[in-house]
């Protein structure tokens, strides 16, 4: 942590719905090969914020690994160490991956996915 505490492991979670849909929430983790592991997740929400989780260019990446039907970028502009400009990584992945719906929501927002 900023004060040098122990913050604890970096950690994903993998959820899967009564529905079977599945949900890959990345955490605070770095990118690693081994998120295609979760290749075709419904939705996969990942940090953009380039300090103390991945950045940009590994969050597009782990994209690319994981295939998500739609993706939500986090971890990012609740301060000034982790700023990101989430509607410019949303337009450059739209373009740079296919077969992603991306949805770079605001503070409090919602995405309802049916």
């Amino acid at each position: 942590m900023p004060d040098g505490s122990y913050g604890g492991m970096p950690a994903g979670l993998l959820i899967v719905t009564p529905d079977d849909r599945r949900i890959y929430v990345a955490g605070d983790t770095a990118l690693f090969t081994d998120m295609k592991l979760y290749k075709g997740a419904d939705l996969f929400i990942v940090p953009i914020g380039d300090n103390f989780t991945m950045g940009p260019r590994d969050a597009m990446e782990a994209v690319r690994l994981v295939a998500p039907k739609d993706v939500v970028p986090c971890h990012y502009n609740t301060w000034p160490l982790i700023e990101q400009d989430g509607a410019e990584w949303a337009k450059q992945l739209q373009h740079q991956v296919s077969g992603t719906n991306v949805h770079a929501l605001r503070p409090g927002g919602l995405l309802e996915l049916l």
